[in-house]
């Protein structure tokens, strides 16, 4: 796809500085970008890169619109314009209607005819899909799942019986909504299953990303609320509640029953325990473990400082006597304040 700067003005919005007849064909970043391609800039420490660029034109904020002599859009949030345009240029594919021979499709399943269901999947019985759902190929939908309108399971997706997916869902290649949770019952030095009996309710809008767990409830339901973008190799333990418009980043964990707010931000591999609650606009930096509730908007990090490996011997090895420090602290503390006492009050003499 290509269009003049005017063209995406007129789609997408904000102001045009410069030479409105300019065609681009692609987005690029500031360092890369070649004629017919547009960059953006946010941040004033890429300077030499605005000024260096080989880009037909650029995208910035009011605030930087004279750093360049450029074509530009000025736009109060450039990453987000770059994102829609990006969009706007690179249109997704969507696959013609239609049901592939080598689909399996049970006959009790509600299948509109502008769905597209590629071959090899599997639409198991009470299955109910919303219109132009597409299923991609050797992706498996559970008994009496519903998926809302607009939705698309990439290749190899499972989601589970009993589940519901909103509409305009996206879930990527090999995610996998409503299996089991991690539930057992210790007995006689043997773990007895728990049977998981809830199901995972996925609201509108939501992203899950490839290889991404959802677990189904123990008890009550997971529930993955509107907008949520959840990255890559995520684990989400049964039970968990993910609030409204929440990203979560790739190998993060959460365990079971946690409660996550809206509009929180999680970091790549943090770790939430169990039935713990976060406050919304939380933000856990990335390698976090969080250990206790959360129930005030900040951010939050518990980081350790990489070192080679002999240093962090010694610093673990230190670690591990800071308490015999602090007591050892404490009990000078006591002894100079005895020893105060003992002098009684001094006054200067001159």
């Amino acid at each position: 796809m290509h269009y003049t700067l005017r063209d995406i003005v007129d789609e997408l919005g904000g102001q045009l500085l410069g030479d409105e007849t300019i065609v681009i064909t692609r987005v690029a970043s500031l360092s890369q970008a070649v004629a017919g391609q547009i960059g953006f800039l946010t941040d004033r420490k890429y300077l030499t890169q605005l000024r260096e660029t080989a880009a037909s034109a650029v995208i910035l904020s009011p605030v930087n619109q004279e750093l360049t002599d450029l074509p530009r859009i000025v736009t109060d949030n450039p990453y987000a314009y770059f994102a829609k345009l990006s969009a706007l240029l690179n249109p997704v594919f969507i696959p013609a209607p239609g049901v592939a021979t080598t689909a399996s499709v049970d006959s009790s399943a509600v299948v509109p005819d502008s769905c597209s269901l590629a071959p090899g999947c599997v639409i198991e019985a009470g299955v109910v899909l919303g219109e132009r759902v597409s299923i991609g190929p050797n992706s498996v939908v559970g008994r009496n799942t519903r998926i809302g309108n607009d939705s698309t399971l990439a290749a190899n997706v499972t989601v589970y019986h009993d589940c519901t997916i909103g509409e305009h869902c996206n879930l990527f290649s090999g995610a996998v909504v409503g299996a089991d949770g991690f539930g057992y019952a210790p007995e006689h030095g043997q773990w007895t299953k728990i049977p998981q009996v809830g199901r995972v309710l996925i609201a509108d809008h939501v992203d899950i990303g490839a290889n991404t767990t959802i677990d189904r409830g123990a008890l009550d339901d997971t529930i993955i609320e509107q907008g949520v973008k959840i990255d890559n190799l995520v684990q989400i333990g049964h039970n968990c509640r993910i609030g409204a418009h929440t990203v979560i980043a790739g190998c993060v964990g959460i365990a079971g029953s946690a409660v996550i707010g809206q509009h929180c931000r999680i970091g790549g591999a943090a770790m939430v325990l169990g039935h713990l609650q976060v406050a919304d606009h939380v933000t856990i930096s990335p390698g976090t473990m969080i250990t206790r509730s959360l129930l005030q908007a900040d951010t939050y990090t518990a980081l350790m400082p990489f070192q080679a490996h002999r240093q962090w011997l010694k610093t673990a090895a230190n670690i591990r006597h800071l308490g015999d420090l602090d007591a050892e602290v404490r009990q000078l503390k006591h002894e100079l304040a005895a020893l105060k006492l003992a002098l009684g009050p001094t006054t200067d003499q001159h």
